[in-house]
């Protein structure tokens, strides 16, 4: 109603339903629509999925070609060469809001797929704590799982000089572990629902992983488990994030030292038992968001997934995933089943 009574003096078109995981066929209809009404600004109001469906709509407006190709070959699109537009966030978590990646989903081939791009920025996002008010509980703990994940993917690898970038990162994880019992408080809190709102936005807008190695084998995992049960995107990260960090504890071990110490205030201990009370606290943090951290807690069908991740990265050829590209497709299938 806001965003209608703003645009009163404007020719506006609406096209409603784009559903979480943003589905490509609704994406495609809305292209449809768009060509039909010689649309020329796409204005995205929503959480993630909508603003990241309107960033494919954006690229795929003007391309040339079949549309799933942006997806398949992660075709960039550059400044100019998408159609123009503006966010209103209703839902704090991806931080599309402030960056030029978005993901999609295509269920007749059960695929989540990612593209992105310096064309693809907002020209501008309104950012309202207000918003928070109507969301629903379970959303505010999706996006407060998800924004902390963001942050673990690009810190949770080797200890680094970028001192100032870990510091801000693990300012982030402190405020959203503070922050979360004040927003899924009865009475709403509008300067929690800010400090929520601003990490969300600060874990995924590029400036945290600046001067550092990033990992992301979580989120390419964590797709595949959205794409065959329809899980929520934030708890498939929950998932995977403990058991791939327990596979790659020789690697992280330094990473997951600092992570205890610093944003859990654990001193004591070899660098080994602080790393694995850091995935414990990790554990813990999620349990207490009553995110549940098992596949198997969400689907009785959850035999063969292993095998099925395993195969399609093969297919699609991921065989380096991670910030030393060396996980291999053999390796997320072991993961995957460590998590069952």
């Amino acid at each position: 109603d806001q965003v209608k009574e703003a645009l009163k003096d404007h020719e506006l078109y609406e096209f409603g339903g784009v559903p979480a995981n943003p589905e490509y066929e609704v994406l495609i209809n809305a292209i449809s629509f768009i060509k039909e009404n010689n649309i020329n600004y796409l204005l995205a109001v929503g959480g993630g999925s909508v603003i990241d469906g309107t960033k494919f709509i954006s690229a795929a407006a003007n391309y040339n070609g079949e549309p799933w190709d942006i997806l398949r070959n992660q075709v960039r699109t550059f400044e100019g060469e998408g159609m123009p537009f503006g966010s209103i966030l209703t839902l704090p978590a991806t931080g599309s809001e402030m960056n030029s990646g978005y993901v999609i989903s295509r269920r007749e081939t059960n695929e989540k797929l990612s593209s992105g791009g310096p064309g693809l920025f907002p020209q501008f996002s309104v950012l309202d704590p207000e918003v928070i008010r109507s969301i629903p509980k379970n959303q505010i703990v999706n996006g407060i799982t998800d924004a902390y994940t963001h942050v673990l993917e690009q810190y949770m690898t080797a200890p680094s000089s970028a001192d100032l970038q870990e510091r801000i990162a693990e300012s982030i994880l402190i405020s959203l572990q503070e922050t979360a019992p004040k927003v899924l408080a009865d009475d709403f809190n509008y300067d929690a629902a800010g400090n929520f709102m601003w990490c969300c936005t600060m874990a995924l807008n590029g400036l945290i992983q600046k001067g550092v190695i990033t990992d992301w084998a979580v989120h390419a995992m964590g797709h595949e488990l959205t794409a065959y049960f329809g899980i929520d995107h934030a708890r498939t990260l929950a998932i995977i994030a403990p058991s791939h960090y327990r596979y790659n504890f020789e690697d992280k071990k330094g990473k997951l030292a600092q992570y205890a110490e610093r944003v859990w205030g654990i001193k004591e201990g070899s660098i080994e038992e602080k790393a694995e009370l850091g995935i414990k606290k990790l554990e813990e943090f999620f349990h207490s968001l009553h995110i549940k951290t098992r596949l198997s807690e969400y689907t009785e069908d959850y035999k063969g997934t292993a095998e099925r991740v395993e195969k399609a990265f093969t297919d699609r050829k991921w065989m380096g995933l991670g910030e030393y590209k060396k996980l291999t497709p053999q390796d997320a299938s072991k993961i995957v089943e460590m998590s069952y």
